[in-house]
């Protein structure tokens, strides 16, 4: 078993550090930008664009060069056969959408005979592409987002090694955020090798396809219902075919046309996604609360993320939406820029997933979704309403200030940080207006804790007001007695069974130093806490800086819900407001008790005096 173990990790570290390899290289694209041969065909060969990623087609090589869009590549003259030649080198760089290659590459084209001009032989110089303010910033958020979310994945596998999270591991090292044109660009230099990553990919393609099934059957505790056990068996049977199928679009080196296999090969990514978005939505019936909860970040996150990706891969490697532009007419399809952004939103998937199979409570998935959408606003309307007016604005300060490539970055860096600063400010904002009645909650307890006449009354404010205003799972609270806490009567959730006193010892510091604390399935266990949805969260210890006099545990929400940050925040501000009260009418008992006893000492007083005086009288 622990030889197995090690196995496993060492496959993890190979297939962690190929997929980084694959991402990593692209950083230097933000100083050095890649070439381009000036145009783009498609896998059977069809120039879709002569301007590739070329502001104007004067300045594309091809256009230069005399290729216009419906010129044809021969296949046949191009083919790999054999595979360490200069126009397999070349075929490489070019079929299948848009490519870019090392700035000074020369690649050899064969193009067939069209009824307007004969067959030719053409060679072409790649020249750097430009490289705009946007394309470098869509380019730096999407390898920080990839690499991040390989790094994750490979996180879970290492803590929490089983089927689920290879699977989603397994999809993760070919789709994600990242791109990999440097790394391709590298790999051309050998066409032997850049077949053998094309093939590598196709494999990892289908095992990314068939290992998000497997997630998507297990997620979130790495168990599947027996019904689901046949479908697991086929997994296998699936990724070979995925795989036959999408290394099949490379026969096109060989002089076959692939365009259309190619597209179902892409598109079979939608029909992985429908799957898994499927078995997702009928397991949330068969999961408890809590887990249901974590479910639903699963689901959003796919809703989000695999159309998003799955759009993207279209759109760079086939002339579809090309095609679609050109038949409605609607000018030239969008900017490379746009695919990046696209397979950025794959990155929410990413973390979604992270955050619901590392924690066992999640809050609501609107908290995240609201946050994720103010981003996306934030970093979509300066794209769209001010990416000429930046650029030019570049271009100006080009003219007068010659700035190094660094500098750019400097400055993408800065108006990042900037946007994550409204981020959080509107965040803030909204969160206030969505959880205005966490406000009202507040209010209304703080009230009613303030006016307490009794012990009691404070005690079913700090249980039961709490319970029903946050409509929780569970609620507790332990009054202090002689050294130990004792679970007092009004409680919601606390079974028989569950713990009626509490030895101080065995919590966290937090008592101790008067700070709410979290509380794990470890902690519960030790203390005796309810188990599943009743489990507490959150401790609140209730006292000033000398003595703790009671804590008050809270579930998560009755939904399965975690407790969001308001809430968090709003709870241990009630607790020194319920401290000052249960001293207060600790003080006014004293002074009861106090008073009552200066009485009864006035009256024995009184009673020893005249008894004295009478005895005195009788010696007398």
């Amino acid at each position: 078993m622990h030889g197995q173990r090690i196995a496993n990790r060492i496959l993890l570290a190979i297939f962690t550090l190929w997929a980084l390899a694959m991402v990593v290289p692209d950083l230097h694209r933000l100083y050095r930008p890649l070439g381009s041969f000036g145009f783009s065909a498609d896998n059977d060969g069809v120039v879709t664009d002569v301007h590739g990623p070329f502001l104007e087609e004067k300045n594309s090589p091809a256009f230069e060069s005399g290729v216009r869009p419906g010129d044809r590549l021969d296949l046949e003259k191009m083919r790999c056969i054999p595979v360490m030649t200069p126009r397999c080198a070349s075929a490489l760089g070019v079929l299948g959408g848009l490519r870019l290659v090392s700035p000074g590459r020369v690649g050899e084209f064969a193009f067939a005979a069209t009824p307007e001009r004969a067959a030719r032989q053409i060679e072409l110089i790649a020249r750097p592409r430009p490289f705009s303010f946007w394309v470098r910033a869509v380019l730096l958020l999407d390898q920080i987002a990839g690499m991040l979310v390989i790094l994750a994945a490979a996180w879970l596998v290492w803590t929490r090694p089983g089927w689920m999270t290879w699977g989603f591991f397994l999809y993760v090292i070919w789709f994600n955020p990242g791109q990999a044109f440097e790394f391709y660009a590298f790999l051309q230099h050998s066409p032997v090798a850049l077949l053998t990553q094309n093939v590598a990919g196709a494999l990892a393609q289908a095992a990314g396809y068939a290992g998000f099934i497997a997630f998507a059957l297990r997620v979130p505790r790495n168990e599947s219902a027996p019904h689901w056990r046949p479908l697991e068996k086929g997994l296998p049977v699936l990724a070979i075919l995925l795989a036959l199928l999408l290394s099949a679009s490379f026969a096109n080196l060989f002089g076959f046309p692939t365009e259309t296999l190619t597209r179902v090969g892409i598109c079979s990514g939608f029909a992985v996604s429908a799957c898994a978005f499927l078995i997702l939505l009928i397991r949330r019936r068969e999961l408890p609360p809590h887990d249901y909860q974590r479910l639903r970040w699963i689901i959003w996150g796919c809703l989000i993320g695999l159309p998003a990706l799955t759009i993207a891969e279209i759109g760079q490697e086939t002339s579809l939406f090309t095609t679609v532009f050109n038949v409605l007419e609607a000018g030239e399809p969008p900017p490379e820029e746009i695919w990046g952004l696209l397979g950025l939103v794959n990155g929410v998937l990413c973390l979604f997933v992270s955050e619901a199979i590392r924690r066992s409570r999640v809050v609501t998935v609107a908290i995240p979704l609201r946050r994720v959408t103010i981003l996306g606003l934030l970093l979509s309307v300066p794209a769209l309403f001010l990416h000429q007016e930046i650029e030019h604005l570049r271009e100006s300060i080009s003219e007068s200030v010659n700035l190094p490539g660094f500098a750019w970055i400097a400055l993408a860096a800065a108006l990042l940080f900037i946007i994550s600063r409204i981020h959080e400010a509107a965040v803030h904002l909204a969160d206030r207006h969505f959880n205005r009645a966490v406000v009202g909650a507040e209010k209304r307890l703080s009230h009613a804790i303030l006016n307490a006449r009794s012990v009691a009354e404070v005690e079913t404010h700090l249980v039961h007001g709490v319970y029903e205003a946050l409509h929780l799972a569970s609620a507790s609270l332990f009054r202090a007695e002689e050294g130990r806490f004792v679970r007092v009567c009004q409680d919601h959730g606390w079974e028989e069974g569950s713990a009626r006193e509490l030895d101080p010892e065995k919590l966290t510091k937090g008592t101790t130093h008067r700070h709410p604390f979290d509380i794990d399935a470890d902690l519960a266990r030790r203390n005796d806490f309810p188990e599943g949805l009743a489990r507490p969260v959150l401790g609140i210890p209730i006292g000033d800086r000398f003595r703790c006099l009671a804590i008050a545990f809270y579930g998560a929400h009755a939904t399965g819900d975690d407790l969001n940050h308001d809430e968090r925040a709003m709870l241990p501000r009630l607790a020194p407001q319920a401290a000052s009260v249960l001293a207060k009418l600790e003080h006014d008992w004293l002074c009861r008790r106090i008073a009552a006893l200066e009485n009864a000492l006035d009256l024995a007083t009184t009673e020893v005096g005249a008894r004295m005086r009478a005895v005195q009288g009788l010696g007398d």
